[in-house]
């Protein structure tokens, strides 16, 4: 595909996390916001300043800014956020790739007629998130998703950079090689050593030394990336063929009881996702990972589709005590589940019969409508008070 004009947006959202809770306490507004438990989720661009980074330890990053205010994070305030900006996506152009819950491709080539030029859309698509979610985001304006990308990098925060076809190298080549996709410490590190420290200086290095340096599948893509080749196209988030969640359990060997007590609060996320996006699925799949780093997973595929909580969870339990003697054997480090072969909540299932949304799980849907209007932790199965679990938002389905 060779793409003429600037017309791919690569549109990011600020320091997500925080800008949220900067947006709901205005007492927070102007000053560093560390989000995080123990470990920095993230940061505002106040609290960067200061050299505080994502996945830093919390008191770590209170030594380096002591005047940061730590909040608690909030994730179900960042999903409906998320909802709420890709809506503004899907507002502007159907061609709308999401990346992650704060990050997003956009092609808007068809629609200057309708919507102006890819510039004004992207002013636009700006203003109109401010307007309607109250969130500072960047844009980067390119032919590439690279270049877009790229240009949303240098932008932050809270900018709009174009990138012209006929000034790429101009913009691309002074930048850092640290900027291109796939180089991170070692990579750059081993072109350092060669004296290649700009993307300018990586392009006037030929494929074959390159990949001499880097192996074939390094050098190929860097060499296309540093003469800004990417053919890719923008395409539309497929929706999730699962849905899951999974909880760190350290390395203290755990009882049983703990063990069904972190499962308990898994399947429970896991089931209000997906009756949250009006989806059933028929295969449960338990991920482990021990102590001495293996892997394994434990699938069973039930019957009819269901978003029921007790059903996922008889399924559940079955699968980790078929692993118990694993376990028992090799410590569990983390525990994930995730329920497959997804169809929508009213699509026809075996026997050409409707799925009904309140067989064996009414009592779910009572307690989803509580939590919806008093909170997540209104109400809350008695096995897990006390207990909590990061549970990381997704790109909405």
């Amino acid at each position: 595909m060779s793409r003429h004009d600037a017309s791919i947006l690569h549109a990011d959202l600020d320091s997500f996390f925080a800008s949220v809770e900067q947006r709901d306490d205005p007492s927070l507004h102007g000053k560093p916001v560390i989000v995080g438990s123990g470990v920095v989720l993230a940061a505002s661009y106040e609290a960067k300043a200061h050299g505080v980074r994502t996945a830093m330890n919390c008191a770590q990053a209170l030594r380096l800014c002591p005047q940061a205010v730590v909040v608690p994070p909030r994730f179900e305030a960042y999903s409906e956020a998320s909802r709420a900006v890709f809506a503004v996506f899907e507002d502007t152009t159907p061609l709308v790739e999401g990346i992650s819950i704060d990050e997003a491709f956009l092609d808007v080539g068809g629609l200057r007629r309708v919507a102006g030029t890819p510039v004004e859309i992207a002013g636009a698509l700006r203003r109109a998130v401010r307007d309607r979610v109250g969130l500072p985001i960047t844009v980067g304006v390119a032919r590439t998703k690279f270049l877009a990308k790229v240009a949303s990098g240098v932008a932050k925060p809270d900018g709009l950079l174009v990138v012209p076809p006929d000034r790429e190298d101009e913009f691309l080549h002074p930048l850092p090689v640290e900027r291109l996709w796939g180089v991170g410490p070692r990579t750059a590190a081993k072109l350092h050593a060669r004296g290649i420290r700009t993307v300018g200086d990586l392009a006037r290095v030929g494929e074959g030394p390159l990949v001499t340096i880097l192996g074939p599948h390094a050098g190929r893509h860097l060499h296309a990336l540093a003469h800004h080749r990417d053919p890719r196209r923008v395409q539309r988030t497929p929706r999730r063929r699962s849905i899951g969640s999974q909880s760190a359990l350290g390395r203290r060997r755990r009882t049983p009881e703990e063990l069904d007590a972190v499962l308990v609060g898994i399947v429970d996320r896991v089931t209000r996702r997906m009756r949250a996006a009006r989806r059933v699925g028929r295969t449960v799949t338990l991920r482990l990972r021990f102590d001495d780093f293996t892997r394994a997973t434990r699938s069973h595929t039930t019957p009819a589709p269901t978003a029921a909580t007790e059903a996922v969870l008889s399924v559940a339990r079955a699968l980790l005590a078929a692993a118990m003697p694993l376990v028992d054997e090799r410590g569990l480090t983390l525990l994930g589940l995730s329920v497959g072969n997804l169809t929508d909540e009213d699509a026809p299932v075996q026997l050409g019969l409707p799925f009904d949304r309140h067989a064996g799980g009414a009592l779910d849907h009572v307690l989803d409508d509580i939590r919806e209007r008093f909170g997540s932790k209104a109400v809350m199965r008695t096995v897990l008070l006390g207990r909590e679990h990061l549970a990381m938002p997704l790109l909405p389905d």
